[in-house]
């Protein structure tokens, strides 16, 4: 699976109308951004909005970084990934994720049956030329190895470098292993720190997401009770100058892994990071 070595994520296309997303995937594209990759937060349901980006455009690869397998039925995942693959060849890649901690639940036992369940469906669909491609959202050895027998390989979120590598050895050479890291432009330590905690706030304060952070040889004080210590921040979120943050991410390729998504932090509920991603394009992308 090729997606480049730098792609795109984020969740401000949650907040913006559909002309905003039309435009700015369209700009992406023009400025060479290979890829893109979408959550799914706030009721934009998954695969009609990965549709709707890739009917916007001819040839960037959208990623669903992660379509929640609590949202809809297996079916359903089924037929629209088998409807994306078919009309927009080798451009879609559906990643999958158990989408926070729920009572009663295990994340490796509920992905693994809706996976069963996936593979197992029969339909009037026509099989496309081009295969229907996927990925598991994973952390912990567990899912990384789910991830490497059972799709195409791992989707990793707020992890640090020595997690990648750590991912990699897990993954093999063979799977693929797309990293996102949250970035900010700013210089000033306090305020890079302060905008930095309360991005990571709910992170720092759910338990998958604090044991994660504890196997990477966090400690408690690290936690500091959600705050997140300067040790942990600088990790989670690469800030400063442009060099800076481009040097940092790259580390993440060293450790590994086949492509970084970038998250840009700073911008505000509706308002477009566009300035940020041209920047990042000449730093990053082929001239």
């Amino acid at each position: 699976m090729e997606l480049g070595r730098f792609g795109i994520w984020t969740f401000d296309f949650e907040d913006q109308p559909a002309s905003m997303l039309r435009d700015s995937v369209r700009e992406l594209e023009e400025l060479g951004w290979p890829a893109i990759w979408i959550p799914e937060r706030d009721g934009r349901e998954a695969l009609t909005h990965a549709g709707f980006l890739l009917a916007s455009t001819e040839r960037i690869s959208v990623v669903n970084g992660i379509a929640r397998i609590d949202s809809r039925g297996s079916r359903w995942t089924h037929g629209a990934a088998l409807l994306l693959a078919d009309a927009f060849p080798d451009r879609h890649v559906l990643g999958l994720g158990f989408g926070g901690a729920r009572p009663g639940i295990k994340p490796l036992e509920a992905m693994g049956d809706y996976l069963d369940e996936l593979d197992a469906i029969t339909s009037a669909n026509p099989l496309p030329a081009a295969p229907m491609r996927r990925l598991l959202a994973a952390y912990g050895p567990k899912m990384l190895g789910l991830a490497r027998d059972r799709s195409e390989g791992a989707h990793t979120y707020h992890v640090t470098v020595p997690h990648t590598a750590q991912a990699r050895e897990v993954l093999g050479d063979k799977a693929f292993l797309g990293v996102e890291h949250a970035v900010l432009f700013e210089t000033d330590p306090g305020k890079a720190r302060e905008i930095a905690r309360g991005h990571l706030h709910v992170y720092l304060t759910s338990e998958y997401n604090v044991a994660k952070y504890r196997r990477l040889g966090y400690t408690e004080a690290d936690i500091d009770g959600g705050r997140g210590s300067d040790r942990l921040v600088d990790d989670l979120v690469f800030w400063g100058d442009l060099d800076t943050v481009a040097t940092k991410l790259r580390g993440h390729l060293d450790a590994g892994a086949d492509h970084v998504g970038i998250q840009v932090l700073g911008v505000g509920p509706g308002e477009s990071a566009m300035p940020h991603w041209r920047r990042l394009a000449e730093a990053l992308l082929p001239s």
